[in-house]
């Protein structure tokens, strides 16, 4: 993970997804791309000079007083063999991440977020929706208690192994990089249920053919996909979720949008996504 991208709006969630990208960055050392994203106001009146004036000098101010935030988060950074940059770009925030992902070749994006209550504008809502969807790297989502060493990473999988290749792969990267247990698991829903006999003869299979290490098996009983990951993840001291998700039109498993943005909002622990569409892409 040496290319991280952090969208920030100087939050504290987002300060704390920067003290993360710093983390996952110093191993080894890589860059940081702080990323502050100024959408201009809609104009009611373009016709109107005075309007016009306004949002100019609206929009220099906004860019002055971020210029400010980045300097003093630059003073800040202690760790010398990281190399930071920022930038201010104009346009629709999640547009501009997408675009900056590739621009920069990042690895990785590392977003902060409060909850359902919090700062709805990067996790929540169409922009969330679309960089989960969209991003052709992992999306972290940084929570208020994930400043805590990641010693658990939850992995809820499906057990189909079809177009997993690169999502484990970057499973095992992520659990390499923090030298963390995996545990692995199968929610059982009514609405997809299975019997344990089964469930336990494809989760062995599954670890069997990743080869995976360090790692545990379970089955969690729950009514619904989104809060069996929550509680299982409580019961086993889980300090990061790792999902694999497809947007509405990818894949018919693994878990949808909707899915890891109700994880994202109901959980304290950091959250990974990683789409397979991406993976699904490339085997065509």
């Amino acid at each position: 993970m040496k290319k991280i991208l952090v969208p920030c709006d100087f939050s504290k969630a987002a300060i704390d997804a920067y003290h993360q990208a710093l983390s996952l960055a110093a191993k080894p050392g890589g860059t940081v791309y702080l990323l502050h994203v100024i959408e201009p106001p809609l104009m009611q009146d373009t016709m109107l000079m005075p309007t016009l004036n306004f949002e100019e000098e609206l929009m220099r101010d906004m860019k002055a007083k971020a210029e400010k935030e980045f300097t003093a988060l630059a003073k800040k950074n202690s760790e010398k063999e990281i190399t930071v940059s920022h930038e201010i770009r104009y346009g629709s925030v999640a547009s501009v991440i997408l675009e900056q992902v590739a621009e920069k070749k990042a690895d990785m994006v590392v977003m902060g977020s409060t909850g359902a209550s919090g700062v709805k504008e990067y996790l929540i809502g169409s922009n969330a929706e679309r960089i989960v969807r969209q991003s052709p790297v992992p999306v972290m989502v940084v929570k208020k208690n994930s400043s805590r060493p990641i010693k658990n990473i939850v992995f809820p999988n499906d057990l189909n192994v079809e177009h997993q290749d690169d999502l484990v792969a970057r499973v095992k990267e992520l659990q390499n990089t923090f030298h963390a247990n995996l545990h692995i698991v199968w929610i059982n829903t009514p609405s997809d249920f299975q019997i344990d006999t089964l469930t336990w003869q494809r989760l062995e299979a599954f670890a069997k053919r990743f080869m995976f290490a360090h790692c545990t098996l379970h089955i969690f009983n729950h009514l619904s996909k989104q809060q069996g990951i929550i509680e299982f993840t409580n019961r086993v001291n889980g300090d990061l979720i790792a999902l694999g998700t497809h947007g509405r039109t990818g894949l018919a498993h693994l878990f949808n949008a909707s899915v890891a943005e109700d994880v994202v909002n109901h959980t304290d622990s950091l959250v990974w996504t990683y789409s397979l569409k991406n993976e699904s892409a490339k085997a065509k």
